[in-house]
Formats: structure tokens, C-alpha cells, sequence
């Protein structure tokens, strides 16, 4: 079954790395995202609450990159995802990419579906959370 969850995870993050963040069929109706630092930490329940909180976690780049660095299976049917992410915000013209932020994410899969999603604009706060 991890190989099954790294796979799914891979098909939802590979748009990602074009910037194509907008479908969302892998989502469990109730999932539950968590940006758990960065510029709009807070959590959001269901599809609809996503598609927002993606919205405005985005509006706030003229540019996001993102580049997959490596897919970690875990127990529990989660999958670790390391990456950089790069980008230049709007207001402050600040270029991410100067920083090479290493974020990471956390897909929590149940039942082929994404049941809940953490992310990390620095992977030390995942690893800590996950005690690695």
C-alpha cells in the first residue's frame, strides 16, 4: 500500500511543479489542510476551504516554483514530500529563490484519497512534527 500512496501523491504533485495547483479530485471531501508556518499558516476543512486557502497562500507570489526533491513513504499510510520552493512575492518583491526554501508536505492518504495535508515552508518544523 506505500508504494500505492507514493504513486498517488506523485500524480497529484507533479502538476504541481508546473505550476498547476488546481485540480483537486485527489481531496477527501473533508479533507483537512494545514499550512503550518510560512506566510498563511491556519487549518481548513473540506474541498471548498482548500481551494480558498490555496488561493490566498498563492495570491501572495507573482511567481511559485516548486521542485520535487524526493517521496518518503511512512507509516500510518502518510507520505513525506521534500522540495524547494521558489518565488517572488508581490508586495515586498522579496525573491524567495535567493533564500532556496526546503519545504516539505505531508499527505495523510485513507481510502486512495488525500484525508488530510500538512504543509511546511521549512522542513525542519515536518521533521521535528514527525520526530525525524
Amino acid at each position: 500500500m506505500s508504494q500505492e500512496n507514493v504513486e498517488l501523491v506523485r500524480a497529484i504533485c507533479t502538476p504541481w511543479e508546473s505550476g498547476d495547483f488546481g485540480e483537486v479530485g485527489w481531496a477527501d471531501p473533508e479533507i483537512e489542510l494545514v499550512f503550518a508556518d510560512g506566510p498563511t499558516p491556519g487549518t481548513s476543512i473540506g474541498v471548498a476551504a482548500m481551494r480558498a486557502a490555496w488561493r490566498e497562500a498563492l495570491s501572495a507570489f507573482d511567481r511559485l516554483d516548486v521542485e520535487i526533491e524526493r517521496y518518503v513513504p511512512l507509516e500510518g499510510g502518510r507520505v513525506l514530500v521534500l522540495m524547494h520552493n521558489r518565488g517572488r512575492g508581490k508586495t515586498s518583491g522579496f525573491d524567495l529563490g535567493d533564500l532556496q526554501t526546503r519545504g516539505a508536505n505531508v499527505f495523510h492518504v485513507r481510502a486512495g484519497k488525500v484525508a488530510k495535508l500538512i504543509l511546511y515552508w521549512d522542513r525542519a518544523h515536518a521533521f521535528e512534527d514527525l520526530g525525524l
